[in-house]
């Protein structure tokens, strides 16, 4: 029986080694790496446009808010001079016209203020007693509480009377209720063109005529349009007593004529997403909660805007960005006045580049930039993000 076995092991040939194992594992290794360097042949292109474009003069820019421009005989002069382009807009000369001039707080003020330092005294209870704390982000929170109770103290007390707010208050003026009013309008104007109206369609395109002109267009109409001597709404101004009235005379006019034209120009924007939104949800739950007897409010409050919330807040931190640049109205309409009552940080900057202050200006800018950051980060922090989890 052994001779046997012998004799079938012997007729039954040999296992060969798979000799197209290495090389299909070469010919894989090859094909990846040619991947890799195609991915890298298309990507390294538009890194270096982004740095040529985005990065470097972020670093030059920086470099000139700690440095002093003259101009000298064959060209110009660039001393390096450290913070103090900053320290004359945070403590020197141009402190005030940075910062404003400080008033005092009145009852409502006193009230206003203990309201937002107890949300903000809130959110850290909040915090500290949920599941994801850790040192860090209460540190990081800590910062961020102490940040915005400031800019409240500063825009409170810049308000309040005898006081007079200086660039940084005027541009979160310009943002807080431009954006603001620019969503609710835009919400309202999508919910009408989102029913079966008639003539809906036409609406449709004409809510979208204003963006389609440019900003320095918008201004100069709308510097027209105020005009109560010889503008197109003369005989609206004679009927309400106001011939002689000059806009731009007074702060608070001149303010709410910028905030105007910046939402009539941008809200637009808001009503075109918002009615996307608002058609691509889902009609089924809509329909249900009205045969459950709902009412519109309920269905609005409790279905519409859940699911379009988190569109909502992409959509606002978009504009976040943007109305922090606002620049060609208050330019064109007031040129920044009266005085510096209607002129916006990156008006401030402008003014002072022109003036060839470019170490001020860019110290201005970068200022903006700290604020346009803190802002959205801490909106997507404390607002999106929760959306988003929720939805």
């Amino acid at each position: 029986m052994a001779f046997e076995r012998d004799l079938r092991n012997q007729a039954q040939p040999e296992s060969q080694p798979d000799i197209t194992a290495p090389a299909s594992s070469r010919m894989h290794m090859l094909v990846s790496r040619a991947e890799r360097l195609a991915s890298a042949t298309f990507i390294w292109p538009a890194v270096l446009v982004v740095l040529c474009l985005s990065i470097f003069p972020l670093i030059i820019s920086l470099y000139l808010s700690l440095s002093r421009f003259q101009l000298a005989k064959g060209g110009f002069q660039i001393t390096f001079i450290g913070w103090l382009n900053y320290r004359k807009l945070l403590f020197g000369s141009e402190q005030t016209h940075f910062f404003g001039v400080l008033g005092g707080l009145s009852p409502a003020g006193w009230a206003a203020l203990a309201a937002i330092v107890g949300l903000l005294l809130a959110a850290l209870v909040r915090y500290g007693r949920g599941t994801q704390f850790s040192a860090g982000g209460l540190g990081w929170r800590i910062f961020g509480a102490i940040a915005a109770g400031g800019l409240a103290w500063l825009v409170i007390r810049t308000l309040s009377p005898g006081g007079r707010p200086g660039t940084l208050v005027v541009t979160l003026v310009y943002v807080a209720v431009g954006i603001c009013l620019q969503y609710l309008l835009g919400l309202g104007l999508a919910l009408l063109c989102a029913q079966r109206l008639p003539g809906r369609r036409f609406f449709r395109v004409v809510f979208l005529l204003p963006m389609m002109i440019t900003p320095v267009g918008v201004a100069y109409m709308f510097r027209m349009m105020a005009d109560t001597g010889v503008g197109p709404f003369r005989p609206l101004w004679v009927g309400l007593g106001l011939i002689n009235y000059s806009w731009v005379n007074y702060a608070w006019s001149a303010r709410a004529a910028v905030i105007i034209g910046d939402i009539w120009q941008w809200t637009p924007f808001m009503f075109i997403v918002l009615l996307a939104a608002l058609e691509g949800q889902s009609v089924e739950p809509i329909e249900a909660a009205l045969v459950d007897g709902a009412n519109r409010w309920q269905t609005f409050r409790y279905i519409t805007l859940p699911a379009i919330l988190p569109v909502s807040t992409t959509l606002v931190l978009i504009r976040l960005i943007e109305a922090f640049k606002i620049v060609e109205l208050p330019f064109v309409l007031t040129s920044g006045g009266p005085g510096t009552a209607t002129e916006s940080m990156t008006l401030h900057a402008y003014l002072a580049w022109r003036a060839q202050d470019l170490g001020g200006s860019a110290a201005v800018a970068f200022m903006l930039l700290v604020l346009v950051t803190f802002v959205c980060v801490s909106f997507v922090n404390l607002v999106r993000r929760r959306t988003t989890e929720a939805a």
